[in-house]
């Protein structure tokens, strides 16, 4: 499932500044959007009941601002590609690990 061309370029946006300015290669995450597209993979990774292994290493990096949860929060535009409970959702994790910039 896509989303609009401008959300899909944001979700490749996240893998390519984390891995030129946090360090973090997400290979896996590289993986599900060219499987699954942007919006599916940002639907599987907020509804997911823990953190994947990525949020996790943004999160050691201080850069959960690089979370797909932090991108989708930080643009009311893309909110509409999301129920009230996964914007809830990610808000929630987000708080969760301290993170409250944009939210």
């Amino acid at each position: 499932m896509k989303g609009p061309p401008d959300f899909e370029k944001a979700m490749h946006d996240i893998y390519v500044i984390a891995k030129k300015d946090a360090g973090y290669n997400a290979k896996l995450f590289l993986q599900m959007l060219n499987q699954r597209g942007g919006l599916a993979t940002a639907k599987h990774l907020i509804n997911a009941t823990q953190p994947s292994e990525g949020y996790t290493r943004l999160y050691e990096r201080g850069r959960l601002d690089l979370t797909v949860e932090a991108r989708v929060l930080g643009n009311p535009k893309w909110h509409d590609l999301f129920t009230a409970e996964e914007i809830a959702k990610a808000k929630a994790r987000l708080e969760a690990y301290g993170y409250t910039a944009h939210l």
